[in-house]
């Protein structure tokens, strides 16, 4: 772990270093820096530490988990076998719909007579004994296309996160007595050829534990495929990744959960068992060194990360951003609920003055005509109390003098 974010650091300090010099920095400068690129130890075959070797560029590509689920996924599907349902299952009777008028369904029934199965439903996939829907075929799509930059990115991406000791750990690998991550043995390594001689290698290196948590994974599997020649399911272990066999394979192939890869034939699907990345790797000398070979100048291109520094919000922040950048803008206005015109004068008054002056004018009267209504009751009342005693008088003095009609209108000129 320790050597790998050196490396990142170096990287980081020699890109700034080239920054700084311009376009005329020469080639001779380049070289000379570049001997300053972390190493890698090479442990013997007993676990001491004999040399080191130079990182491959390769290890310090992106990780795009991505991009390595997406290729998985597809490579997965190309070594599908096809399988089908016979073409005539749940088809083998004589079977004929009874049409219309006769209160029954219009599938079509077994004919004849004296057993059981004669008007039973047939054929539907709703029928007992009948085929299933839409019944499976061998022309079906089994196999993936997949972009060949595709598989190289995420065969690149890989190998740096077998790289990184969380990732590698993460995944479930015992690698906590590994002396560094990746691991590199000598190159001696490939001509082992006794499986009790690997065993004590990786006993050496602190790899055993991997592969004795794999050996006690070993479980009988759940399902039909116990009866497919798949019977048991294991764990992942070490891939031993070497450059020429000469021993090596039949080494290591009978250690359970180990497997072994050509550095020449990297594949997905044993760097990144299921599509998780972090694969442990245990590496020859002379792997580690074709790996400059395979992606160097003349050989395939390392992907490039979209970003030197993943810490958004610190380049966001920076003083080199923030003098360039427009100044913040004020925030919008917040906008005011539309008002009903009929209840709210301020909208009357928006959209016809005139109509909201006579409002406030009815209104204003109609305050002023509440203010005197108890005055004007209460004087009211008091007139009216005033005239009640002249109206009783009045009225007394009405009834005392008779009817004007005994004298025969005497009085009436």
């Amino acid at each position: 772990m320790t050597c790998f974010s050196h490396f990142l650091l170096l990287s980081n300090q020699f890109k700034t270093s080239v920054d700084k010099a311009g376009p005329h920095l020469r080639n001779e400068d380049i070289t000379r820096k570049m001997t300053a690129r972390p190493v890698l130890s090479v442990f013997s075959l007993t676990g001491e530490k004999t040399t080191t070797t130079p990182l491959p560029a390769v290890f310090t590509a992106p990780i795009r988990p991505d991009v390595v689920q997406f290729v998985h996924t597809n490579m997965n599907m190309n070594k599908r076998q096809a399988y089908a349902v016979k073409m005539s299952a749940g088809k083998n009777v004589s079977a004929k719909s009874w049409g219309t008028g006769r209160a029954v369904a219009r599938i079509p029934r077994v004919g004849g007579g004296g057993t059981s199965r004669s008007g039973q439903g047939a054929f539907g996939n709703m029928c007992r004994g009948g085929r299933m829907f839409a019944p499976t075929k061998t022309w079906r799509k089994w196999g993936r296309k997949i972009n060949a930059t595709q598989k190289q990115y995420a065969v690149a991406s890989a190998l740096a996160a077998s790289a990184v000791p969380a990732l590698v750990m993460a995944r479930g690998h015992r690698v906590e007595e590994v002396p560094e991550i990746p691991l590199v043995l000598d190159s001696s390594l490939e001509a082992t050829k006794k499986t009790s001689a690997a065993k004590d290698i990786l006993a050496a290196v602190g790899a055993l534990a991997d592969v004795e948590k794999a050996a006690d994974s070993k479980q009988v599997r759940s399902g039909k495929g116990k009866m497919r020649n798949r019977r048991y399911t294991l764990r992942r272990g070490p891939l031993v990744i070497y450059k020429e066999n000469d021993g090596v394979e039949q080494a290591f192939r009978n250690l359970p959960g180990v497997e072994l890869c050509c550095v020449s034939r990297l594949n997905l699907l044993q760097l990144a068992p299921g599509g998780h990345m972090g694969r442990f790797c245990v590496w020859s000398q002379a792997a580690v060194d074709e790996l400059d070979v395979i992606y160097g100048a003349e050989g395939k291109r390392i992907p490039a990360a979209p970003m030197c520094n993943a810490d958004l919000a610190r380049i966001i922040n920076s003083d080199e951003v923030q003098s360039v950048v427009n100044p913040a803008k004020r925030a919008d206005k917040p906008r005011l609920r539309k008002k009903n015109a009929i209840s709210s004068i301020k909208a009357l008054a928006m959209l016809d003055p005139y109509a909201a002056a006579a409002r406030a004018a009815e209104t204003r009267a109609q305050e002023n005509r509440a203010g005197k209504k108890a005055a004007t009751i209460k004087a009211k009342r008091a007139a009216s109390k005033a005239n009640k005693k002249s109206k009783k008088a009045f009225y007394a003095a009405a009834s005392a003098q008779g009817d004007v009609c005994n004298d025969g209108f005497a009085g009436v000129n």
